[in-house]
Order: C-alpha cells, then sequence, then structure tokens
C-alpha cells in the first residue's frame, strides 16, 4: 500500500501530539506554519512552539480516532483529556507544503475552556 504524504506526516504529527513531543511537531512543520482555531491564529514556528507547548501543558491524555489523507492534506481527529476539560473532541485539517506541515485547522468546542481563557 503507498502511503500519501500528507498522511503520513499526519500520522506522525498525530503520534507526537499523544506523547506531548513538541519537538517533532516543530521538525515536520514549516517556519511560516500557520495555526488557526477558536482561540485565533498564531504564524510562525515560534508561536507556533509556543501554542503546542500550552496544549501539551494542559493534556493529560489523547486518544487517535482516525487519521486520513491524500498528498496534499489530511485530517486528524482525536479526544483530548485536559486539566481545565475533561473530554473534547478535536479535529484536524492540517495541510502539507513541500513535506512541511504548512497549516493546520483546529476544530473543536472552545465554550468549556472558556472559563479558562
Amino acid at each position: 500500500m503507498n502511503t500519501s504524504k500528507a498522511l503520513e506526516i499526519a500520522q506522525v504529527y498525530a503520534k507526537a501530539l499523544a506523547n506531548k513531543d513538541v519537538e517533532t511537531i516543530v521538525s515536520i512543520s514549516a517556519e511560516d506554519v500557520v495555526c488557526t482555531s477558536p482561540i485565533g491564529q498564531t504564524a510562525g514556528i515560534e508561536r507556533f512552539r509556543a501554542f503546542q507547548e500550552g496544549f501539551a501543558r494542559m493534556l493529560t491524555n489523547l486518544t487517535v480516532l482516525a487519521v486520513y489523507g491524500d498528498d496534499e492534506q489530511a485530517v486528524v481527529v482525536y479526544l483530548a483529556e485536559t486539566h481545565p476539560v475533561p473530554r473534547s473532541l478535536v479535529a484536524e485539517l492540517v495541510k502539507i507544503k513541500d513535506g512541511k506541515l504548512a497549516s493546520t485547522d483546529v476544530i473543536y468546542d472552545a465554550t468549556p475552556f472558556a472559563a479558562f481563557m
């Protein structure tokens, strides 16, 4: 079976999220990576690193439910358990450019997190 590049990168990304491995996430990301989520948008590798470090600090468990993709984009779906919110279903649309994670659109219900922001 032939694995597409975006799917391959998304699988590495999902595993790194689950393991709180921010260094791996940064290593597979473009310097100008863009991350859009209900709390706003970050641009650039250092802001993306800070976003991922913040997520890793509050994460208690992450269960990957699905990863699907082709050569240019992939979808990662996971259940995140965090200190502020016990269960949150999350989907990310990740786009790949030149073999790196170029952008991710993080989709989740931010309402339960509002009290902690």
